[in-house]
């Protein structure tokens, strides 16, 4: 082998792990979301059928003024439990996207739908930049709802900050119900099942844990999903 090619071969792998992931800049302060949850019926058609609507969904609003990025997920092991976030740059501009499409998504879902869409309005609390995800990436959703009592959104936020620190941490966001603050939604994306299972066994997650308990209005409704877009 000529020693040109050895050296490149060697140092081509090197040169692709040293170059970092891509980030994702954190949403604006005033940043407004909306979590939606809706469950199809179980089969190859109809979970082909709602991915296809969301999609359509997505390309309808994406041109529309103040919107900022629509995600939507598939229950890890509970096929045909879907999840999706659209992002918008306030709430007045989610107020005033297109009717027609929203429409169009519930028409395109209600010959399949199991249950009604379940849309819940979120502000930012707690957001900042992540890394784009991987193939293997598992997101996990969490629905936080405690019993009307100061302190639960630090509680967040420090979870927040110390999660980040989590070398297989992709993502870490902490979004607050619009209508009632005692409700929070909680998105993480890690490396890997493993790592997930690392971050909950972590100090700081037991903490957290052991601190939210008293003030915990149900069982923390945790989910893990898989991406789709």
């Amino acid at each position: 082998m000529k020693p040109q090619l050895f050296i490149v071969l060697v140092l081509l792998p090197m040169l692709f792990l040293s170059v970092p992931q891509a980030r994702v800049d954190p949403l604006p302060a005033t940043a407004f979301h909306a979590v939606s949850y809706v469950e199809v019926v179980n089969s190859s058609v109809a979970r082909a059928t709602a991915v296809l609507a969301l999609k359509a969904y997505q390309t309808a609003v994406r041109s529309q003024e103040g919107f900022l990025r629509f995600e939507y997920f598939e229950q890890d092991a509970r096929p045909g439990h879907f999840a999706f976030i659209e992002t918008w740059k306030d709430q007045s501009t989610f107020d005033k996207r297109s009717t027609a499409t929203q429409q169009q998504l519930i028409d395109a879902l209600q010959p399949i739908r199991i249950s009604e869409l379940d849309r819940r309005p979120y502000k930012t609390l707690h957001v900042a930049s992540s890394t784009r995800p991987a193939p293997g990436t598992v997101y996990v959703i969490t629905h936080v709802d405690a019993s009307p009592a100061t302190g639960v959104a630090e509680m967040l936020q420090r979870l927040a900050e110390e999660s980040r620190r989590e070398t297989d941490n992709l993502r870490f966001d902490v979004i607050q119900h619009t209508q009632r603050a005692n409700h929070f939604t909680v998105i993480e994306a890690w490396r890997s099942r493993s790592a997930h299972d690392a971050h909950a066994a972590a100090a700081h997650t037991k903490r957290y844990r052991d601190e939210y308990a008293p003030m915990a209005g149900s069982p923390l409704d945790e989910r893990v999903f898989q991406i789709l877009e």
